[in-house]
């Protein structure tokens, strides 16, 4: 049997290549959009996909499901569980409770595991060249190294109310009925890493097993003692902000997202047409310097997504394609580089990227208005926003700031002031760049606080 994780560092998402030599079939599990990868695995591999299924509908980042079925006519199976409110809108087959796939001497059995989302599957995998009993199990958002998918999205992305409740204890349920009554023996692979938004401490370990997470994850001793409500408290308390893209994503997941097929190459501007191209709106450029290079001289108009590292999440802050669709061109040292980050882009569903320019020289340039941390208490401005996460702001804040993470900004402009400067800060200045640029973009007036919050702590100034 072939078990190949691939990861996805940028959004700390893990999808599945599980082969079986023998008969030369493979099944992909949670495919992202860009599909080369797995198209790669079973090409080096001699194999042919025949599966592609999924854990759940995702709300982090925009399903490839139907992009790599559509590309090697693969059978879609998706999770039929969930209830009528819960049901997937396009053409597949729908895996309930105990229903198995089979490749070769492989069996992949899906496992209704519901909490994370009502429809949520988990998959138990046997390698019969073997055993006779299960040795593997793709847990998705259901466990994770060290913690458990977060039962509040659908409450912060699917326009729920007190859905978490139910949900917490959902998880709860399924980890007394379908999770510790595996044995210990039993490898898990779980659908993120650390990093994502999906839980609140996840560890940074590709894998774990059923032993290890029942004796030591921090939920093992409610489940031991059978305390549903001790869990739900600790499982809801502390979990970070969602991103306000998390809506759309379960929207398109739900109902399928368009399948691109192959791409169109990128066309590369020079400067005077990409000067015509800003100057009448046509186009909007994706600046991709870090903060120090960008306050030195940015385009007017332009987005700060900072390197490929965090683009797909940057990306979807700063840019909603149910909004507008304005084409994006991306600054990138050539045309692989602007390939990757489109790429990223398409995996949170924006995908309207079509050009890039590899200097911003003779293009019309500005420079972001910032201010210094010693400076702050004598300036006046209309609000100081915190950008970092609400947990962020509740450890330590500067005094007076209003805290609305750099995700949820643009879903949320109606509670920020139009008539004077907003000083904006996070932890370094890498999100504060991000969201100070969609800021101005909107029109408003920005003021970027040097170093953000470190900045002002390192000053010994007061904090809250």
């Amino acid at each position: 049997m072939l078990l190949e994780r691939i990861y996805d560092e940028d959004l700390a998402q893990a999808g599945y290549f599980i082969g079986c030599q023998a008969k030369g079939e493979a099944v992909v599990v949670d495919a992202r959009r860009d599909i080369g990868v797995y198209l790669d695995l079973a090409d080096r591999h001699g194999m042919t996909i025949t599966a592609v299924t999924e854990t759940h509908i995702h709300a982090d980042y925009l399903s490839g499901t139907r992009e790599l079925a559509k590309a090697t006519g693969a059978t879609t199976y998706v999770s039929g569980e969930g209830g009528d409110d819960w049901q997937y809108g396009f053409e597949a087959e729908r895996l309930h409770d105990g229903d198995t796939l089979t490749l070769g001497n492989i069996t992949v059995q899906a496992v209704h595991t519901p909490g994370h989302t009502p429809e949520h599957l988990s998959f138990l995998v046997t390698d019969g060249a073997f055993a006779d009993a299960p040795g593997y199990m793709l847990t998705g958002d259901f466990v994770f190294a060290g913690d458990l998918g977060r039962p509040d999205l659908l409450d912060e992305a699917a326009d729920g109310v007190d859905t978490r409740f139910e949900g917490a204890k959902q998880i709860f349920r399924s980890l007394k009925r379908s999770f510790v009554t595996q044995p210990d023996h039993i490898q898990v692979f779980p659908g993120h890493g650390s990093g994502s938004a999906c839980g609140k401490a996840l560890g940074a370990l590709p894998s774990t097993s059923v032993g290890y997470e029942r004796r030591f994850a921090w939920w093992a001793g409610y489940v031991e003692r059978d305390d549903e409500q001790g869990f739900v408290d600790e499982m809801l308390d502390g979990q970070p902000d969602a991103h306000a893209y998390f809506g759309r994503m379960k929207r398109q997941n739900k109902q399928g997202p368009v399948v691109l097929g192959p791409l169109s190459p990128l066309h590369e501007y020079d400067s005077a047409e990409l000067a015509r191209a800003l100057d009448s709106d046509e186009v909007v450029l994706l600046d991709t310097r870090g903060q120090d290079e960008v306050h030195v001289g940015t385009v007017p108009g332009a987005l700060n997504i900072p390197g490929l590292s965090k683009a797909a999440s940057f990306g979807a802050w700063v840019y909603d394609p149910e909004r507008e669709d304005t084409p994006l061109v991306v600054l990138a040292e050539d045309c692989n580089a602007a390939d990757e980050l489109r790429d990223h882009l398409l995996r949170v569903g924006i995908d309207t990227v079509t050009g890039y320019v590899t200097s911003l020289r003779g293009l019309p340039m500005t420079t972001p208005e910032t201010i210094g941390a010693d400076e702050l208490d004598s300036f006046d401005p209309a609000m100081v926003l915190d950008v970092r996460n609400k947990t962020e702001h509740a450890d330590g804040h500067i005094p007076g700031s209003e805290q609305l993470s750099g995700g949820r900004l643009l879903w949320n402009l109606d509670g920020l002031p139009t008539g004077g400067p907003i000083v904006t800060y996070c932890q370094s200045g890498v999100r504060n760049a991000v969201a100070a640029s969609a800021l101005r973009r909107a029109g408003y007036h920005v003021v970027e606080l040097e170093g953000s919050y470190a900045a002002w702590a390192e000053h010994n100034l007061e904090t809250v």
